[in-house]
């Protein structure tokens, strides 16, 4: 009894060195030290790896990679053991109107095994130490891309053009295999791994969120007693169970949603809509989104909606604090006269876009790298700077093959003899992804510390 009662009483993060077979002493990381990149401007004490592949992460086990994260504290004292209470950084109620979200596609990154997919939480945790922290002024925020179970093949792999779409999910189910280890949740529970994740992130000075989708026909509900049902958005008991699955993130330590087609709520310019199935009316919306906030008890969560007009007020009043495809990182100068513009509104405003998901190539590593320089430093104020969305593949460019809108429709593995290590080696851009990633750590060491 009392050796259940301390395992209970472990933090997410030890608990899950536990399951993994570990102990719980963390010691400093040389691999990590002879690639730490710094800030610069101010007090070198923000850290993160660069100049990587992500295989040379993913490759490394999950102790390994929490030695790695506590070694890039900002602290000057070395953790031993990983610290019991781990506050998410502090950027006031409305951080998310700063921000640079970074998605991170973790069913891309998770444990392929043959045709099995499984543990793309942990390969989340490897790939944390190589994500640059926040800044002085504004947050960097990683959106996973899975959260919830998908309705076309969970926890399968798949050929490179079988449909096995991110965009459609189950709710009422827990989440999806293709992000949790199985093989440990009799030992540690899918909301645990998450909250380690979380956890460690927080550690790390980033904050997290996930996508979720809102088009009613890619959208399932599950029971235990019958079978499933096509979502409806006049259904009662499925929007409870909507606001019920996102409320449970948010106390698991996810502080930001990513709304998949939240510029088409209430009918608006359906015209251009290319989801599947009905959305929610707007006032249905806010109230969503202000019982999300209320019933999790958090004022600091940040809404985020796909796409963004100039009728700024009707996605505030939403309860947004951004949205997408308003403005790219092409034009500097453009980027610098609406940072200024919109200045004064603390609440809202449109990103800054390097890349969406629904990107399929034909952006360059020059291209790229102007619209991340674009989106850190186009403003006269780092307190006006307008946030930013970035994908998995502007941080850590993939194969010459594959896009970002492939990997989140299909599900393949990259492997070429079926194991996890060597789709991990193959998913990405090798030595000029390297490059590339030193490029990206270049322009983040001069914009922490601003």
């Amino acid at each position: 009894m009392s050796l259940l009662i301390s395992i209970m009483e472990m933090n997410s993060v030890n608990k899950l060195l536990k399951a993994l077979g570990e102990n719980t002493k963390l010691k400093a990381d040389n691999w990590t030290k002879e690639r730490t990149y710094y800030s610069i401007g101010c007090y070198p004490n923000k850290k993160w790896v660069a100049s990587i592949v992500p295989s040379e992460l993913l490759k490394r086990t999950v102790k390994q990679a929490i030695n790695s994260i506590v070694t890039l504290s900002e602290n000057d004292y070395f953790f031993e053991k990983f610290p019991d209470n781990v506050e998410s950084p502090n950027y006031g109620d409305n951080w998310g109107r700063l921000a640079n979200y970074i998605e991170l596609n973790n069913r891309a990154i998770a444990q392929m095994d043959k045709d099995r997919t499984c543990c793309g939480t942990l390969s989340c945790i490897k790939l944390l130490p190589a994500i640059p922290p926040s800044a002085r002024s504004w947050a960097n925020c990683i959106i996973i891309s899975q959260i919830f179970p998908n309705i076309f093949g969970d926890s399968y792999n798949k050929g490179p053009f079988e449909e096995n779409s991110i965009y459609g999910i189950k709710l009422n189910a827990g989440y999806s295999d293709n992000i949790i280890s199985t093989a440990l949740t009799d030992k540690i529970s899918a909301e645990e791994q998450l909250r380690a994740f979380n956890d460690l992130a927080h550690f790390r000075g980033i904050k997290t969120g996930f996508r979720t989708v809102i088009s009613a026909d890619q959208i399932k509900v599950a029971y235990p007693d019958r079978q499933d049902e096509t979502f409806s958005w006049q259904n009662p008991e499925h929007v409870e169970i909507y606001i019920q699955e996102s409320v449970k993130l948010m106390n698991l330590g996810f502080e930001a949603m990513f709304i998949d087609s939240a510029k088409h709520i209430g009918g608006y310019d359906m015209g251009n809509y290319t989801g599947v199935g009905a959305l929610p009316d707007y006032p249905q919306m806010q109230y969503i989104l202000n019982e999300i906030r209320h019933r999790s008890g958090k004022t600091t969560i940040s809404f985020a909606g796909e796409k963004s007009t100039d009728d700024f007020d009707r996605y505030q009043n939403m309860g947004l604090n951004t949205g997408t495809d308003f403005i790219t990182g092409d034009d500097f100068e453009a980027v610098k006269a609406l940072s200024e513009k919109l200045k004064y509104n603390r609440v809202y405003a449109p990103g800054v876009e390097i890349e969406n998901d629904n990107y399929e190539g034909g952006i360059s590593y020059e291209q790229r790298l102007h619209r991340i320089n674009t989106a850190l430093f186009a403003f006269y104020q780092a307190s006006d700077k307008l946030p930013s969305f970035m994908q998995t593949n502007d941080i850590f460019p993939l194969r010459y093959d594959t896009n970002t809108h492939h990997i989140m429709m299909t599900n393949p593995s990259y492997s070429t003899d079926g194991t996890p290590q060597s789709h991990w080696e193959n998913l990405f851009a090798k030595d000029d992804g390297r490059f590339y990633n030193h490029k990206v750590g270049e322009l983040f060491a001069h914009a922490l510390c601003l």
